[in-house]
């Protein structure tokens, strides 16, 4: 068994006409009593379990292609192949197959594929017409030849008789000396009868012509016949770009000659097939299984060669990571390194993983924090690729290599920042590259795919590692972007909309939309990281800037930030929406929309809806204290009228359990603290709000300040204005007269309110101007949407 003439991979074919590789095994032919007859047998070299046991049937094709390969079909829709290591095991195999079938091994098949209808007229024809008869191969008979090729393709058995004719005459070799003599005397007509003959015998689907077809001498004549496309007014230019345009370039040398001829054939056989050949119709759709295979098998011999060759890979990446290399020899390292890393997907899972471990061995990371920094368009994609290739293969593996990085390194070329800085900077005015290199940033920091070792420590540390050196990275243009939220004094009154920070810029706004979907990633996925981020740089206030932005699809992404951080029902995250206010921004937002019903109305009123179903009763309250009045003339929906029920049978149902209780020595805890006040003393207000400022260490930089005052009672329902928010740390606090305890109410003040904001513990740059005179508060208030019930 050790005898590599018989060492096999074994493969079949999928619904997509590709193959999957089944394992590597070896070979044997011998009679199976389950199965009657001689069978042929694959144990696999691992483990000896048993890859493949298939009777030699009398009735099955067998095909044998490029001398290591012997294809056939089990079942209507189970084809398998075998390849061999060696030509002798598959000479030996071969002969055992034609000896159980009575063939000549000299064929390259044994039977003629004939189906049930085919096989009723098999037997009314008479015999002498099973024979294809090939007219001479002369220019005069270009037309009947022509006739006949396109004939057979609807007949499995006439296309197999064709095929046999053409290859025991030498056929082709004959025909693509005519076609030189027609481009000669330049014969467009005969010209064109040749392009349908080679287009026909590409159609045959037989692994032996294309033998013929490809080789050296001939391929470049059947590219020539295949520019003459009758449809065309002019011939393509094939040739012309395979000679001079499309260069070879050896970036290290390849001594192996049978190597570099076996690239030459792939790159121009995979041209014929993607470039020239029309798309095949729906008929025609097996008709280039084969050459689909023979691509396929190319593949893998070049990249197993290559592997084989140490010496080469290893001057490779010497040559890729040193920095005496010029800037073009990298560039076409990086371009091999790539089309290498594409050829390897054609790779058994084994191999793969082996091929990716040396890539890693080699070098290829650092490497690629080189040239991801390059100035060249071209490398930089190239680049990219190559990285999702190994992000693809193994997360882990990057993972592991950022990590150890620090210890030798400064922050901006850790390699994972180089990703987040080319995904910032890319000039590409639709982002392609940033949404391409986003989607690997995600993969990378998924917790689904982090492996659970025996310390389970991957998802902590690597996290850890990643809101420390990389975070502030990703997040620095959206707090660039929103640094200062003040409207500025001189702007237009009666304007929506208008914000001067939130980016106008549709590629900036597209960026921010991307950040903005990776950090509501993170809300999903990283519960303890990103909260401890969002808490400390108040980045939920800073994201909710851009709901002010012209841009649509960008004030939706913040909302939807805000809505999966609600979507947790994390009382800690909702005691820093009520204490920041921020549902100030979504509600303008709701209003400045007006009576249009779009995505960003729905979006909004399915947040509140949300809150309501879930009965959040902390946001609940905050939203009805605060905002009612703005929002009780929405009526063609019930959703606030819904909150503000769901408020007084909370508030009802509190009062009922305090009167219950009222006599007991027991104190109230701590819910039923925040919703209620034995009685009116400022003291129990600053107790409050002391407790609620515990609760937040170093989370905030300096506090709101004072809100735009409006008219309460019939001032606040005749003025147009919208009812403003007064900052729920400092609320007025009014007793309410019924026979239950004071329940806390927020009142809206008559004459604007302008407090000192309370000192945090962070300082930002934009806080600094946040006073406003009297007469800003009165600029412009905003129209009140009129909506229809």
């Amino acid at each position: 068994m050790s005898d590599t003439r018989r060492r096999v991979k074994v493969y079949t074919l999928n619904e997509d006409r590709q193959w999957d590789d089944r394992g590597t095994g070896h070979v044997s032919s011998t009679f199976v009593e389950r199965l009657k007859g001689i069978s042929l047998l694959v144990r696999a070299e691992s483990d000896g379990s048993l890859l493949l046991e298939s009777k030699i049937s009398p009735n099955t094709a067998y095909q044998k292609q490029q001398d290591t390969l012997i294809v056939w079909s089990e079942t209507d829709n189970y084809d398998l192949a075998l390849s061999f290591q060696e030509k002798a095991g598959c000479d030996e195999i071969w002969e055992k197959i034609c000896q159980v079938q009575g063939k000549d091994p000299a064929l390259d098949i044994t039977q003629d594929p004939i189906d049930e209808s085919e096989e009723e007229r098999f037997e009314e024809i008479p015999e002498t017409s099973h024979l294809v008869e090939l007219p001479p191969c002369e220019l005069s008979r270009l037309e009947e030849i022509a006739d006949l090729v396109t004939s057979v393709l609807s007949s499995p058995i006439r296309r197999e008789k064709l095929a046999l004719a053409l290859m025991s005459e030498g056929y082709i070799k004959k025909l693509l000396g005519l076609f030189r003599v027609c481009e000669d005397l330049d014969n467009r007509e005969g010209l064109h009868h040749l392009y349908e003959i080679v287009r026909g015998v590409l159609f045959l689907n037989k692994a032996a012509l294309f033998e013929v077809m490809f080789s050296d001498d001939c391929i470049m004549d059947v590219v020539g016949c295949l520019e003459y496309d009758p449809a065309l007014v002019q011939p393509k230019r094939h040739r012309e770009f395979l000679t001079k345009t499309a260069k070879f370039k050896e970036v290290i040398p390849i001594t192996d000659s049978e190597l570099r001829q076996k690239i030459h054939q792939t790159y121009r056989v995979q041209y014929i097939q993607d470039i020239i050949l029309p798309t095949p119709s729906l008929f025609e759709d097996n008709f280039l299984s084969t050459l689909n295979s023979f691509i396929f098998f190319n593949k893998v011999e070049i990249v197993s060669m290559l592997q084989e060759d140490e010496k080469f890979l290893t001057e490779v990446f010497a040559q890729l990571t040193d920095e005496a290399t010029e800037d073009s020899k990298r560039r076409e390292l990086v371009n091999f390194v790539k089309e290498f890393c594409a050829f390897s997907q054609t790779l058994q899972p084994q191999n793969r993983d082996a091929f990716f471990k040396t890539l890693a061995n080699l070098g290829i990371l650092p490497a690629l924090e080189i040239v991801m920094g390059m100035d060249d368009l071209q490398v930089r994609a190239a680049a990219t690729d190559i990285f999702s290739y190994l992000v693809e293969f193994s997360p882990s593996m990057v993972r592991e290599f950022v990590m150890q990085e620090p210890q030798q390194t400064d922050d901006d070329v850790l390699l994972i920042n180089v990703v987040i800085k080319q995904m910032i900077c890319d000039s590409d005015p639709e982002l392609g590259g940033a949404v391409q290199l986003m989607g690997l940033l995600r993969t990378l920091i998924d917790p689904e795919n982090m492996l659970a070792s025996t310390n389970k420590t991957e998802k902590t540390e690597f996290l850890s590692f990643f809101y420390k050196y990389c975070m502030h990275v990703l997040t620095a243009p959206l707090l660039a972007n929103t640094a200062h939220d003040k409207i500025s004094k001189d702007l237009q009154e009666g304007s929506t909309k208008i914000n001067p920070v939130c980016p106008d810029n549709f590629q900036t706004a597209q960026l921010l939309a991307l950040i903005l979907e990776l950090l509501t990633f993170c809300v999903e996925h990283h519960t303890y990281h990103i909260k401890t981020y969002i808490m400390n740089k108040d980045l939920l206030r800073r994201v909710l800037v851009l709901m002010n932005s012209k841009h649509t699809f960008l004030a939706l992404c913040a909302l939807r930030f805000m809505r999966r951080i609600i979507g947790l029902k994390d009382e800690y995250y909702n005691r820093y929406i009520i204490k920041g206010n921020l549902f100030e921004p979504v509600i303008n937002a709701l209003l400045d929309n007006g009576t249009r019903y779009n995505l960003l109305n729905s979006a909004i009123i399915e947040l509140f809806e949300f809150i309501k179903v879930e009965d959040i009763k902390s946001l609940i309250a905050h939203i009805v204290d605060n905002f009612y009045k703005a929002l009780e003339s929405i009526e063609y929906v019930q959703t606030f009228k819904g909150l503000k029920g769901r408020y007084e049978q909370e508030k009802d149902r509190q009062s009922q359990r305090l009167n219950r209780y009222r006599r007991d020595a027991r104190s109230l805890d701590e819910d039923e603290e925040l919703w209620f006040n034995d009685d009116d003393e400022d003291d129990d207000a600053e107790a409050v709000e002391k407790r609620m400022e515990d609760d937040f260490p170093d989370s905030y930089g300096k506090y709101m300040e004072a809100k735009k005052g409006a008219a309460n009672g019939a001032n606040g329902a005749s003025n147009n204005g919208k009812a403003a928010a007064i900052p729920p740390g400092s609320p007025t606090v009014t007793p309410n007269n019924s026979s239950a305890s004071s329940v806390k109410t927020v009142t809206l003040p008559a004459t604007p309110v302008v407090k000192t904001a309370l000192v945090g513990l962070v300082d930002y740059p934009d806080d600094e101007d946040e006073e406003e005179e009297d007469e800003e508060e009165e600029q412009s208030p905003r129209k009140r949407p009129r909506l229809s019930s």
